[in-house]
């Protein structure tokens, strides 16, 4: 089963497969995990929901309500997440190599959880202190590397810059935090984990994922024209410094969403929309679908492995280079390049 053209809509099975597997993969994960729960106890309990039976022990609802489906429900917002933000800036920079972190937002915002954890702010607090200084470290971005006759690449090298500054602001976080209770907090919380997910964080940082998604899938036409100039593109009757300008803004708010509910989390935002632009072509009506689909379920996939394989739940960082960096080498060998 093909898309219907490369570069055109996605074929109305491909439409289904993508909107089916979350969900398929979302189900098999709730049962995976250090405590197996069988299919059928899966069904069972997610009947139970509707029906307000209780025929299953309390354990295996606490297990499946209260600890895997929050857990799952960010992997699946994350990995959408960070897919949407990653194709949007290679869009935006012409670039395959571009990632969420481009202008700076993923390291802001990890300042901004460093600095929380530092000052003992409780989980809430640390989630919006990462969301404010994500969008400081795009605005700083941006005052650095705007003005006249300066283009895209001033504000990469805006953004590479802002990135190392505030890696060094981490840096001297962990430094000034305290060895026995802060610092390893504040360490294992960089290498990224979902296992603070609670309904209470989601309520907190889903709405600007899903708000970032909605809007730049509705403009997902218009993103085709990014990488164009600007007499290019008004002679398509977009405006495309507005264009931009809500696709950096909404990007951003993603990522910086993401980060400051698990961590940074590396190469999801470069990988699956790589993988999705070699199957369904560079067009984002197919690309961005796509994307979202495939990000969550590699997302959903990824944390049930770190919370499954061993007794201490690995980051998923960690997992997400093991993963990526392998299989992206393999692409690149397989198909001999990039393309946009």
């Amino acid at each position: 089963m093909m898309p219907s053209g490369r570069t055109g809509k996605l074929s109305l099975g491909w439409c289904l497969i993508l909107a089916v597997l979350p969900l398929v993969t979302a189900l098999a994960a709730l049962g995976i995990g250090r405590i197996w729960i069988p299919p059928r106890d899966v069904f069972t309990a997610i009947e139970e929901v509707f029906t307000g039976a209780n025929t299953l022990p309390v354990l295996t609802r606490m297990t499946l309500w209260k600890l895997r489906l929050p857990r799952i429900l960010l992997a699946a917002l994350v990995g959408a997440g960070l897919s949407t933000a990653g194709c949007a800036f290679q869009s935006l920079f012409a670039n395959p190599l571009a990632t969420p972190d481009t202008l700076g937002v993923a390291s802001g915002a990890c300042f901004g959880a460093a600095l929380g954890l530092l000052l003992g702010l409780g989980l809430m607090g640390v989630q919006l202190a990462a969301l404010v200084m994500g969008g400081v470290a795009v605005a700083l971005t941006f005052l650095a590397g705007s003005g006249k006759n300066r283009g895209l690449s001033t504000i990469v090298l805006s953004g590479i810059m802002m990135g190392s500054l505030f890696s060094a602001l981490v840096s001297l976080v962990k430094f000034a935090a305290d060895e026995e209770s802060q610092l390893p907090a504040i360490t294992y919380w960089l290498m990224g984990s979902l296992s603070n997910a609670a309904y209470g964080t989601l309520a907190l940082g889903a709405p600007p994922i899903l708000l970032g998604i909605a809007i730049l899938f509705l403009l997902r036409w218009r993103m085709n024209l990014l990488p164009l100039s600007e007499d290019e593109a008004r002679s398509s009757g977009v405006n495309i410094r507005q264009l931009r300008s809500v696709t950096v803004v909404c990007a951003t708010m993603i990522t910086a969403s993401c980060v400051s509910m698990c961590g940074q989390v590396g190469w999801v935002g470069l990988l699956i929309p790589h993988i999705c632009r070699m199957k369904f072509g560079s067009n984002h009506l197919s690309l961005l679908p796509a994307a979202i689909s495939l990000g969550a379920c590699f997302m959903i996939l990824v944390d049930t492995a770190a919370r499954s394989v061993s007794a201490q739940e690995i980051p998923v960082s960690i997992l997400t280079a093991i993963i990526g960096a392998p299989f992206f080498i393999l692409l690149m060998r397989k198909t001999g390049g990039w393309s946009l």
